[in-house]
């Protein structure tokens, strides 16, 4: 026989949740984050204080989807309590290259002397702090900080040289509290 499967979220006094069919909006203050958590077996509830997630088929996969979805609120309502910040470090040791931000841009001067600036994307709802040979990245979105600061790591790679030699670039040092 096939049990329920339930799962429970407790929302803080500080955050407001908003259920309305397939879209989660999750308001705090620092921000606020949505996201469309969508699955056919797996009804979402508001009551209480709490977010109630309720799966009738306890299979495998809707365990597996109930632990995603679990982990999905749980980043949204961590990220509009405490933002996430990334941390990345400025190397240059062969040319002095020269990081700035413009508009929703990252602009890198002078990499491996190269005369065109590399210019990385900054996501809509991301901070981004440019203090001496650090890069802070900061925002209420797991997912919007953690692509924004893949953005500036990956337009600083290395390619056709010595990664033993040419070890310039921007690299990721914290990433959302975890040093690397």
């Amino acid at each position: 026989m096939i049990s329920e499967l339930k799962e429970k979220i407790i929302i803080p006094e500080n955050v407001e949740v908003h259920i309305e069919e397939d879209m989660i909006r999750v308001k705090g203050p620092h921000g606020e984050v949505e996201r469309e958590i969508k699955y056919p077996n797996i009804t979402i509830t508001q009551e209480d204080g709490q977010i109630k997630l309720i799966s009738k088929n306890a299979t495998k996969r809707e365990k597996r989807m109930m632990g995603t979805f679990k982990s999905h609120i749980s980043n949204m309502i961590k990220g509009v309590t405490e933002n996430y910040e990334y941390t990345l470090k400025i190397c240059s040791s062969h040319f002095p290259m020269s990081v700035s931000t413009e508009k929703d841009e990252v602009i890198i001067k002078n990499f491996l002397g190269e005369k065109v600036p590399r210019k990385a994307t900054i996501i809509e709802g991301v901070e981004v702090k440019i203090a001496g040979d650090e890069i802070k990245v900061k925002s209420a979105s797991k997912e919007k900080a953690g692509q924004t600061a893949a953005n500036i790591e990956q337009i600083c790679k290395v390619k056709k040289r010595d990664k033993r030699v040419f070890q310039d670039g921007i690299y990721i040092m914290v990433k959302a509290g975890k040093k690397i």
